[in-house]
């Protein structure tokens, strides 16, 4: 009961500045690898569980989130997990991914700390994933402990290149299958980058020793002919610099940070750069939502426009976050309940029968789903619901957990938290483009779970 009353603590504070970040609050996500696929953004992100161990890093999955606006976010659950590496006898350290697609596959590229880098692929982007080699997949590597946070590049030529490493930076040139690479080059197929001043910048790291700014996470991309390498820098507490390069072999140079330090910042810090729909995001995290602790972060977005010379300007890790969609909601299709832009108090489950849903919903706890298109306006509001207690309401308001009341529906038993029911209410009609807020109301047991809604 403590830690929720901290947590709603924290979440009201954030609430009242109107904010965004981190854009999942369910649970602790860490390490964002955006993909643009289809008209939609997948965002891959390691778990901090919600309880530590050993006051480490406790992951032993990976999950998935998409948008098609960048302030909505559905959540796809587990995706992968420690468990999907049969070869492997690692229990914790699932680090930070990334997901790439190549003619109709989909390949997550998955660190596990202490067994190197190894591959999954699937069919979507949300899995399932399988092992496809049944063993890491960069071998002959010198130290597999300092083998992690992969990064996938497909250059205009087809050519595919993996980057990896912490201190170091190391890549492959990946075959066309995307789960081999040509040994033909460097050692064994595996090139060192060469870790220059020049090409990272200098920093004093631990007893006044001169470095590299480059620490981990980096995160390849291309843009305008122009190479780009964005990563976790100068040591610990993480800062975000880049580097640039002619060519994805380099030479790099070093172009300075791009996100400095904040109060609300963890001790690690990990990019991920996307352009979509005309707009430019960088990706990482924070530990504000667990209230500091650097073992349970957050990611978190922030939208930014390139110089006019191609350089990336210092960004501000901001807690309003996106404000501003690129496309609206439409409410007569059918949305998941677990698609979010802000909730409070709330958690999501996985059913097979009906895959994700919001649950372990309070009193007073809430969701907002924003940009939301009622056209010339609904007269009604339909959703499924499951509960195996005495219930009760879920309450519809404009722009606020206070604003206008658009309508209630009541929640009764249904005879199991899983056996699910379509109720619907009426509602006050209303047109245009609104942020809607769903407001839980009953007693002080759970009430109920929410699998998805529409409007008519």
């Amino acid at each position: 009961m403590y830690k929720r009353i901290v947590l709603i603590a924290v979440f009201m504070g954030i609430y009242l500045l109107n904010a965004q970040n981190p854009i999942v609050q369910t649970y602790f996500t860490a390490d964002p690898a955006p993909m643009v696929y289809d008209g939609t953004v997948y965002v891959y992100t390691t778990h901090d569980e919600d309880e530590t161990v050993d006051n480490f890093f406790t992951m032993f999955n990976w999950r998935c989130y998409s948008t098609s606006d960048m302030v909505n976010w559905t959540d796809h659950g587990v995706v992968a997990s420690l468990d999907d590496f049969a070869w492997s006898d690692k229990t914790n350290g699932a680090w930070a991914p990334q997901g790439i697609e190549r003619n109709g596959k989909f390949y997550l590229y998955c660190p596990i700390h202490g067994d190197g880098v190894a591959v999954l692929v699937s069919d979507s982007p949300t899995g399932p994933f399988t092992d496809p080699l049944g063993h890491r997949l960069v071998q002959d590597s010198e130290n597999v402990w300092h083998d992690i946070d992969p990064t996938v590049f497909i250059d205009d030529d087809g050519q595919a290149y993996l980057f990896w490493g912490n201190p170091r930076l190391f890549f492959v040139k990946l075959n066309e299958d995307m789960i081999s690479y040509d040994r033909s080059i460097g050692n064994n197929g595996i090139v060192a980058v060469e870790m220059n001043h020049e090409a990272f910048g200098t920093h004093e790291g631990r007893g006044g020793q001169v470095r590299t700014t480059y620490t981990e996470g980096p995160w390849v991309y291309k843009r305008n002919n122009l190479y780009y390498l964005v990563y976790a820098a100068a040591g610990i507490p993480e800062y975000i610099a880049y580097s640039t390069a002619p060519s994805i072999e380099g030479p790099w140079t070093y172009r300075g940070f791009i996100m400095e330090r904040a109060p609300h910042l963890a001790f690690t810090n990990h990019p991920g750069v996307i352009d979509f729909k005309g707009n430019s995001y960088l990706f990482y995290h924070s530990h504000e939502l667990s209230g500091g602790e650097g073992f349970k972060r957050s990611i978190c977005v922030e939208q930014f426009e390139y110089k006019p010379d191609g350089t990336i300007p210092l960004i501000e890790p901001s807690k309003e976050g996106v404000s501003q969609s690129v496309a609206n909601l439409d409410p007569y299709q059918r949305v998941e309940a677990e698609t979010i832009a802000w909730s409070e108090g709330l958690k999501t489950a996985h059913n097979e029968e009906t895959g994700i849903y919001v649950s372990q919903i309070h009193n007073n706890d809430y969701l907002v789903v924003k940009s939301v298109d009622f056209g010339k306006g609904a007269k009604s509001f339909e959703a499924s619901v499951a509960s195996a207690s005495a219930g009760g309401n879920i309450e519809l308001y404009l722009g606020g957990v206070d604003g206008e009341l658009l309508g209630t529906l009541s929640v009764e038993n249904t005879g199991g938290w899983n056996k699910w029911k379509s109720k619907s209410c009426k509602l006050k009609k209303t047109s245009g483009v609104h942020d809607i807020y769903f407001v839980f109301k009953g007693g002080e047991d759970e009430l109920f779970n929410f699998d998805w809604w529409k409007m008519k």
